[in-house]
């Protein structure tokens, strides 16, 4: 499976124009930003994240909604793995 994380920029230029530090989760990662960079990218910008690259710019209204989605989805994981802890059941193999 394959997932898209948002982040917003907030610094240009680091290490080479191509990358950008981002926001992501309460962390900064180093984005590489080349295959949108035509968009005038700039800090306080919501990007789409997968594997260390920015595929495509966000409004803030999508990218706050993905991440209370995406939150949602790790609370309802986190709940299923209690319920078969409770239950006996073993945990599914991660990978």
């Amino acid at each position: 499976m394959c997932l898209g994380i948002p982040g917003q920029i907030t610094e240009m230029g680091v290490g080479s124009a191509e990358q950008a530090l981002v926001a992501v989760g309460g962390a900064s990662r180093r984005v590489n930003i080349a295959l949108i960079a035509d968009e005038g990218l700039s800090p306080g910008d919501w990007v789409l994240i997968h594997v260390g690259f920015a595929l495509a710019r966000l409004d803030e209204a999508e990218a706050r909604s993905t991440l209370e989605m995406l939150a949602s989805m790790e609370a309802t994981y986190a709940d299923e793995l209690d319920a078969m802890a409770r239950s006996g059941t073993s945990r599914p193999q991660e990978g």
